[in-house]
């Protein structure tokens, strides 16, 4: 059972032939430029495969019949569950899903409305808050809780996703330690080891650092995940003009070079595992130079990536949704919609960053998540598009009410009212004089008011009681609400 999934692929801002040129120009700089790499234990893997090595500069280069053997090994299609079965999804081709991102370091306060530091607390809500949205179809675990020692986060931050939500948890990792002791724990919320991996409820995410460099640390927590066999993303995020060329088009060539280093690996390692093909294309506002994370650009190369990944047969791990506004306001409104749909309508499959975060994902909002659950329902159904069918057509019901009549009362009315549009919770369509008596409210007063009454009202599944008082026995620094 896989939820969702609708299939985009309606907007192409790449011909077949441009492709083939940015996979042609990619093999170059595998071949001629390669990856700088500063893990030993990756370069000896790298090296053992048939990859030229240089030792001394750390730089690994390969041909293309090297890097498409491996690229074939890869699974086209990933299976991210959810704790709860109904929320499983299944990544590829150009099945389109939609959840969040992160990690913040700062929320919004829901009742103050005043940036503060994000805690443990913020992830324990935010996951609740998202396990009663129907259009944000998994978590990515989005703060960092400030008020935990290092040590200490990984275990904690996907403990209070997992419990909090039914949907698929991914999240950043810190450390070896954290690795383990964050996969031994849903081992045992699953079932043992190998149920986990039928059905992997969690998934991890390490980086690669732009322009070309795999960070010693980052890919040795790669190496772990990928030697457990747990679903990887492993993201590059260069920024045109900044860490990557100025141009659209040279961006997409070096991200696609990192992008298929973390994936080489992890066949290296592991053939066959579960690991996405991860884009964070970025650009800089070139009056400041500035991060930019909410750029219609932004919006073009991950449609852009989305052509590569079918291009390669791989699921796809995608970046929209993100604003540089600092509230929700009507930037935050036009700039998450204007990336959210291009990536959806590429057919991009895990469109991370698409629900909660502001201010170039430095602070998440609650009614955010209420407002992007909204926007996410709209990317949906425009991904859902028409279908025209026989009974679509209506030529027996045009026959039926004929000239003049009138459709409300007809049964086909009734039959489809609710499936052919979609019918938003925030945004307020009903007459001005109603719209008064009612408060007045903006839309940023009335999704906050929503987000209060789902973290009041909402009731999550929860874990098992006896699995959780074991965790905290082999796991004192368990945090348990």
């Amino acid at each position: 059972m896989f939820m969702g999934g609708n299939e985009g692929g309606s907007y192409r801002p790449l011909t077949q032939q441009e492709i083939e040129m940015l996979h042609k120009a990619s093999m170059l700089v595998f071949e001629e430029v390669g990856m700088e790499v500063h893990s030993r234990r990756a370069l000896e893997i790298f090296a053992a495969a048939g990859a030229e090595v240089d030792f001394p500069n750390r730089r690994v280069r390969a041909d293309e019949s090297w890097v498409m053997n491996l690229v074939k090994k890869a699974p086209s299609q990933v299976k991210l569950c959810g704790r709860e079965e109904k929320h499983d999804l299944a990544l590829g081709g150009k099945k389109v899903y939609l959840g969040t991102g992160g990690t913040a370091l700062n929320v919004l306060d829901l009742e103050s409305g005043r940036r503060r530091a994000s805690t443990l607390a913020d992830v324990r809500r935010t996951a609740r808050l998202v396990d009663a949205l129907e259009n944000i179809h998994f978590f990515v675990l989005p703060v960092y809780p400030s008020d935990l020692a290092k040590e200490n986060v990984d275990v904690n931050r996907f403990f209070a996703g997992m419990s909090h939500t039914g949907k698929h948890v991914m999240g950043g990792v810190y450390t070896q330690e954290g690795v383990r002791k964050v996969i031994r724990m849903a081992e045992a919320i699953a079932g043992g080891k190998e149920a986990l991996r039928r059905r992997p409820f969690i998934s991890m995410i390490t980086n690669i650092m732009s322009p070309l460099k795999m960070d010693g640390t980052y890919t040795d927590l790669m190496l772990t995940v990928m030697e457990e066999g747990i679903p990887l993303a492993t993201p590059p995020a260069p920024i045109a003009g900044a860490t990557s060329p100025v141009t659209l088009a040279g961006t997409m060539v070096q991200l696609n070079v990192e992008a298929l280093s973390g994936l080489l690996l992890a066949q290296l390692v592991n053939p066959g595992m579960p690991v996405l093909y991860s884009a964070v294309p970025t650009t800089a506002d070139m009056r400041t130079m500035g991060f930019l994370f909410g750029a219609v650009e932004n919006g073009i190369m991950n449609a852009a990536a989305a052509q590569l990944a079918q291009y390669y047969h791989l699921p796809l791990y995608a970046t929209a949704g993100v604003t540089e506004a600092k509230i929700p306001d009507v930037q935050s409104g036009y700039e998450k919609m204007s990336t959210s749909l291009l990536v959806a309508l590429a057919g991009g499959n895990y469109i991370h960053d698409a629900a909660g975060l502001l201010e170039s994902g430095l602070t998440v909002a609650y009614e955010q998540y209420v407002l992007d659950d909204e926007i996410n329902g709209m990317v949906v159904r425009a991904v859902r598009g028409m279908e025209v069918d026989k009974e679509t057509l209506s030529l027996d019901v045009i026959k039926r009410v004929g000239p003049g009549g009138n459709y409300i009362v007809d049964d086909q009315t009734y039959q489809y009212m609710r499936t052919e549009f979609f019918l938003p919770n925030v945004a307020d369509r009903s007459p001005r004089a109603l719209w008064e008596s009612n408060g007045g409210l903006d839309g940023r007063e009335k999704a906050r008011r929503i987000a209060r009454k789902l973290l009041a009202e909402h009731e999550v599944s929860p874990i098992d009681q006896a699995v959780v008082t074991a965790l905290q026995t082999e796991m004192p620094e368990l945090i348990v609400d």
